[in-house]
């Protein structure tokens, strides 16, 4: 089947199996490598990414369903290779990662909750990072950097 879909700002057209799941598709037919599979059963957030603004499992749903759909990676948030967005720069002052692998999920995941909470309390962020797991932090760190990015106006 032939999929049309815009990802990072940029179109793309490509024939696949109708069963290529999303998060293959961005991975292995665009090249963008950011976004990661962990469980493929919806649970970690590892694959998360912004569909059409909102966040989504990316191995949870068919390339072919994003047909015509608007899908931002981790890839999209720096501003230049060089330059962290604000959010990733507060991760960054904060120590927010150890391996890191669970990471673009949480920077998506929270890219859209900041975008609708943009002054959230510490248990605001602690609920909206409950769908996703990491297994190295312990997650306070990862709560500071959101904490710190929404004070700076992220």
């Amino acid at each position: 089947m032939k999929v049309r879909v815009t990802v990072n700002g940029v179109a793309h057209e490509r024939d696949v199996e109708p069963r290529l799941l999303l998060s293959d598709f961005i991975r292995h037919e665009i090249g963008l490598t950011g976004t990661h599979v962990g469980c493929e059963h919806g649970v970690c957030g590892a694959c998360t990414i912004l569909w059409d603004g909102a966040p989504a499992r990316a191995c949870l749903a068919f390339a072919v369903q994003a047909e015509g759909h608007d899908i931002r990676t981790v890839e999209s948030l720096a501003q230049a290779p060089a330059r962290l967005n604000a959010l990733q720069q507060a991760f960054q002052d904060s120590h927010a990662l150890q391996c890191g692998y669970c990471t673009p999920g949480i920077l998506m995941t929270m890219t859209a909750f900041l975008a609708e909470n943009p002054k959230p309390t510490e248990d605001e962020v602690r609920h909206a990072l409950s769908g996703n797991l990491c297994r190295c932090t312990g997650y306070q760190h990862i709560v500071d950097a959101v904490l710190l990015a929404a004070e700076r106006g992220a």
